[in-house]
């Protein structure tokens, strides 16, 4: 009997320190969580914060300020009225556009072919496709920089959306979430008389709607951050984007003299995308989880 009652005590005691251990180790790692938050969102805070200060006020600080007792939104006026951001936002909303949707469209009819048509050759080449991932980006630059400049289509809008319209790793996550879709769909949809193109929007484009939402909002976020493809391929402001625009206003001198309008100015441009990944986070981490399950 007593020892029955020491082993009882025993096996608390294990109990206990198992849970204090447990308790200990979440905390430890929420500590870590929020001081590793607090390292990635104090840049933004402080982009922010030094949008809504003044000229003069900024410019006064021997030490940086982390709050403002006054803040302004004049900033955000000079952003507009010294340099063409609304032009810039323009031409990035047209290149964003057009260039997500022309994706979109040769990836879901290449993920189609690969998933579900047979053909001969089909395995190999879809592994050639995917061995182009190796090639450095680099290389790829210059051969689009080269192919496009000869077509004379350098300060166009064709120049800067055409080399960005297929991407194998979008080809790929929506090939791999339409193989998963069950053949005897598409063998009963056949029976029936429904075509190939009928059954991929009908039926498979619904099925995989948020993996091609994600390879949307992926997209629209890649397209407004382009930077090194829009830099080579324009020179005339009239089609800068808004990467290239606030590097052209840093250069001009007005983002050094004036560093709470420039930062007013990126604020207003990365306002979009953050509002956008907010929204649809959820449908992001959804498709991105189904493109890795298997069966």
């Amino acid at each position: 009997m007593k020892e029955k009652i020491m082993d009882s005590k025993a096996f608390s005691a294990k109990e206990r320190r198992s849970k204090v251990l447990g308790i200990t180790g979440k905390v430890f790692i929420y500590i870590m969580l929020t001081f590793w938050a607090l390292m990635v969102l104090f840049p933004f805070y402080y982009m922010i914060l030094t949008s809504f200060k003044s000229f003069g006020s900024y410019n006064s600080e021997f030490i940086p300020k982390l709050y403002t007792l006054a803040p302004t939104f004049e900033n955000y006026k000079t952003a507009f009225s010294a340099v063409p951001l609304a032009d810039y936002f323009f031409n990035t909303l047209v290149y964003t556009l057009a260039t997500t949707a022309l994706m979109l469209i040769v990836s879901i009819l290449a993920a189609f072919a690969f998933a579900r048509l047979d053909f001969k050759g089909k395995n190999i080449a879809f592994t050639l496709f995917l061995s182009l991932m190796m090639i450095p980006s680099e290389l790829v630059v210059i051969t689009n920089f080269v192919t496009v400049t000869n077509m004379d289509m350098r300060n166009t809008f064709m120049g800067l959306i055409l080399p960005s319209v297929a991407s194998v790793f979008y080809i790929y996550l929506l090939k791999e979430n339409f193989a998963q879709i069950p053949d005897e769909l598409y063998l009963a949809a056949k029976v029936d008389g429904t075509t190939d193109m009928r059954y991929l929007f009908k039926v498979m484009v619904p099925i995989c709607r948020p993996t091609i939402v994600t390879v949307v909002i992926l997209k629209i976020i890649e397209c407004w951050n382009a930077y090194i493809w829009p830099r080579l391929i324009t020179d005339d402001p009239e089609y800068f984007l808004v990467s290239n625009g606030i590097q052209a206003i840093r250069e001009s001198g007005f983002g050094r003299e004036n560093v709470p309008a420039m930062m007013a100015a990126v604020v207003i441009i990365s306002a979009p995308l953050i509002v956008l990944f907010i929204v649809f986070r959820k449908k992001i981490m959804e498709g991105v989880s189904r493109g890795g399950i298997k069966g």
